[in-house]
C-alpha cells in the first residue's frame, strides 16, 4: 500500500474543511459579539471572522479590529472567553 502524500494537505485545503472552520469560527465571533462590552458599539461591530490560505491548510481567525480593540481584550478577554465557550468537538 502507498501512502499519497498529497492527500493531507489537499484535505487541509480543501472547500469542506474551510466551510467547516469557518462556520466554527462564526460561531466564536457571534458568542464574542454577544458578550462584548458596548459603549459605542464599534469593537463589538469590528469583530469578525478572517480566512487565512496557508501552503498546507485553511485557517479561520476571530478578530476585533477597531482602534482600541488591543485595550478592550486585555481588559475583558471578550474573544479569548468566546473561543473557550464554543465547543470545539
Amino acid at each position: 500500500m502507498k501512502f499519497n502524500d498529497a492527500y493531507i494537505p489537499e484535505l487541509g485545503k480543501s472547500a469542506t474543511v474551510e466551510n467547516i472552520v469557518r462556520a466554527k469560527a462564526e460561531q466564536v465571533a457571534a458568542t464574542a459579539r454577544t458578550s462584548a462590552p458596548v459603549d459605542t458599539g464599534e469593537y463589538r461591530n469590528s469583530i469578525g471572522v478572517q480566512i487565512v490560505h496557508t501552503p498546507f491548510r485553511v485557517v479561520a481567525k476571530v478578530i476585533a479590529n477597531s482602534d482600541h480593540s488591543m485595550l478592550v481584550e486585555s481588559k475583558y478577554g471578550t474573544l479569548a472567553r468566546a473561543l473557550n465557550k464554543v465547543d470545539r468537538g
